[in-house]
């Protein structure tokens, strides 16, 4: 924590010196994953001034914009490297860029999202401005370290015996945690329904009565719009088999013609047998 803090002061001068970089350029920072590693990389930086809208999570100019973030570059080692700049409020790690739309909480222990395996970018929110500059101004820096003594990336093995540890999951919590889901789940619909229910026969702002009833099956409730969709699609089917034997001398025919093509193609295949065995070329397996 001493070191961070003391260190923070000298790279927000080194912010405030590096006039050459803009706040629109990308700008370099090298890393690597421990000491014993000889090649860097380089994460490229810049500041994000997209403006998102309402309920906005990367807010500009408190926001930095990280490109070529490594797989084994987990949210709190971001977090760490950036800390030396000024105080982190978050770090939002994606795929692919996009607008930083307020993630649902998540709060189930054995539903989670899926590990990523490639490169990702990743939105580091500030609390104050001046930290976008300092990160940026990082580049005139010797190289980052992800994986430190104080605080270690797993790989290898340590990492897999982790990873199948966590994927052992206790019988009991999930059970547990299914079944608050589903009591959730079931009070949301049965609020829906009683909604529903109240609504049912008061006209809208335009004076139409929505009109809807359930199907046999209960908890499959069937609407007007739905039950017009079915019917349409019956419709298109009747209409598509009508439509090839219209009338039954439509469908003898048909059977007709098929016949015919059928022995047709049966006195061609003779004849080519016939040829075959003439030029003694027949082989029939």
């Amino acid at each position: 924590g001493g070191e961070v803090g003391g260190g923070r002061e000298g790279i927000k001068g080194a912010a405030a010196a590096a006039g050459c970089l803009t706040s629109l350029s990308p700008a370099a920072l090298a890393v690597k994953f421990g000491a014993r590693q000889r090649s860097p990389r380089c994460l490229l930086v810049k500041e994000h001034r997209v403006r998102e809208g309402p309920g906005d999570t990367h807010p500009p100019q408190r926001t930095l914009f990280v490109i070529n973030v490594p797989p084994y570059c987990s949210r709190d080692a971001l977090s760490r490297l950036f800390a030396r700049c000024g105080a982190v409020q978050s770090v939002d790690l994606r795929d692919k860029p996009g607008p930083g739309e307020k993630a649902e909480k998540r709060t189930s222990k054995f539903f989670t999202n899926r590990t990523a395996t490639g490169f990702r970018v990743a939105y580091v929110v500030f609390k104050k401005p001046d930290g976008v500059q300092a990160a940026k101004a990082l580049s005139q820096e010797g190289p980052l370290l992800i994986s430190t003594e104080s605080h270690p990336v797993k790989t290898g093995i340590s990492k897999w015996i982790a990873r199948y540890a966590d994927s052992v999951v206790d019988r009991e919590e999930l059970k547990a945690e299914v079944d608050a889901y589903m009591q959730d789940y079931d009070k949301k619909i049965a609020e829906e329904e009683a909604k529903a229910a109240k609504e049912e026969g008061l006209p809208d702002e335009e004076g139409w009565v929505k009109v809807t009833r359930k199907g046999r099956k209960p908890g499959l409730p069937r609407t007007e719009a739905a039950n017009l969709r079915v019917l349409e699609r019956e419709k298109r089917k009747k209409a598509r088999k009508e439509l090839l034997n219209f009338y039954a001398w439509q469908h003898r025919e048909t059977k007709r013609e098929h016949i015919a093509q059928l022995r047709k193609k049966f006195e061609e295949d003779k004849q080519r047998i016939a040829l075959m065995r003439a030029q003694r070329k027949f082989r029939p397996y």
